[in-house]
């Protein structure tokens, strides 16, 4: 039996609440990509909870319930080159900015992230994905959508196993990247591809 939230933030405000939520800080390949989820008032579910703990499976089954049973929902990727513009905390800060402008909702609630200058009540919630069915949710659908995309950048470069590592740099990663060298889809300002990089123009 998986945890769940038994008593969601949520519950405690009158009006309606977006969740926000992203997934893919950490990668050095593919987009981020944040999702904003808004539920009817007092509405529950007792599988919602932090992605990161759900198996894939679950995650996978939850994605068309969520979108089936939200008031609204938005899933916005920020590409490569955005993060590289902006650092990757910018990047998500603005989508999550944009996310919260557009929702019809009064109150935001974001995984730990401040959003300045929203004119909306905005509650940055550190582990808020454990704590808020809508913060929940919106980190399963951000996590699931961005899976599906390393999985078709998989078909294009099999070599580099994205599919396996969804990005991330571990040691198959690395390997790849030094064997095949930098692709479009890799984050040039995170250190082993600016290492990578480097190494090229020597």
């Amino acid at each position: 039996m998986g945890k769940s939230i038994e008593h969601p933030l949520e519950w405690d405000y009158d009006q309606l609440v977006v969740g926000l939520d992203e997934a893919g800080r950490g990668p050095i390949a593919g987009p981020v990509v944040v999702a904003g989820v808004v539920f009817e008032k007092n509405y529950f579910h007792p599988d919602i909870y932090d992605s990161k703990k759900l198996t894939e499976k679950k995650r996978e089954a939850l994605y068309s319930q969520i979108i089936e049973q939200a008031l609204w929902y938005k899933i916005v990727f920020v590409d490569e080159k955005t993060i590289d513009q902006k650092n990757i905390y910018r990047a998500c800060q603005d989508a999550m900015f944009e996310i919260a402008k557009e929702a019809e909702a009064s109150v935001v609630l974001t995984d730990a992230m401040p959003l300045p200058n929203l004119e909306k009540e905005v509650h940055a919630i550190v582990k808020g994905d454990q704590q808020s069915i809508c913060i929940a949710a919106a980190s399963i659908l951000a996590k699931v959508s961005r899976d599906h995309y390393m999985v078709e950048l998989d078909k294009q470069y099999p070599e580099y196993g994205f599919k396996n590592h969804k990005g991330y740099p571990t040691k198959q990663h690395l390997q790849a990247l030094e064997t095949y060298g930098v692709l479009e889809c890799h984050r040039k300002s995170y250190g082993p591809v600016q290492k990578q990089l480097q190494i090229k123009l020597f």
